[in-house]
């Protein structure tokens, strides 16, 4: 069925038109960071934190991971400084039979397959809902890694890029 607009619904129209839409928002920004590590075999790790990513975070979210493993860990870091900041590297030289971090070359993204972990997160909280302060979006945020720990076939999946296999062939950055 066809329906015959009236001049009174092009006026409305028009009206509308030129209006500025209304966006209830606080206009308010907040963030949360976030941390992981992820295995070949498809576990993950992580730590969602409101404070500045620095040497003391990184050593704490280093403290948990060594307490979560038996052996030496092989970990892939970017650039970051406090990934090489002078507290991390005395951190590291303390634990050096537990863990070793592995740098790839500056501006090279593609060869962490962490960096994976990321861009899925970042797709992944727009779909749900908006987070309204901070506290929401760090519980969505925990959410998201909560459910890849129990998807270890995504997780695996992230090794899956050309650029990454180097993890696979010795298979000595598995935890």
């Amino acid at each position: 069925m066809i329906t015959k607009r009236t001049p009174a619904d092009y006026a409305e129209a028009l009206v509308h038109r030129h209006r500025t839409p209304i966006v209830r928002r606080t206009g308010n920004r907040f963030s949360v960071n976030a941390m992981s590590a992820i295995s070949t075999k498809g576990r993950m790790h992580f730590m969602v934190f409101t404070e500045t990513f620095d040497a003391k975070v990184m050593c704490r979210f280093l403290d948990r991971l060594i307490g979560h493993f038996d052996r030496k860990i092989h970990l892939v870091v970017d650039g970051h400084s406090a990934h090489r900041s002078r507290a991390v590297r005395t951190w590291l030289a303390d634990h050096a039979d537990r863990i070793e971090l592995h740098f790839p070359p500056s501006n090279s993204p593609e060869l962490n397959p962490d960096a994976l972990v990321n861009a899925d997160l970042k797709r992944s909280l727009p779909m749900s809902s908006r987070a309204c302060n901070q506290a929401q979006l760090a519980a969505e945020t925990r959410r998201f890694f909560y459910r890849r720990q129990r998807q270890p076939h995504i997780v695996r999946g992230y090794f899956g890029s050309p650029h990454v296999h180097y993890t696979l062939e010795e298979n000595h950055l598995s935890f």
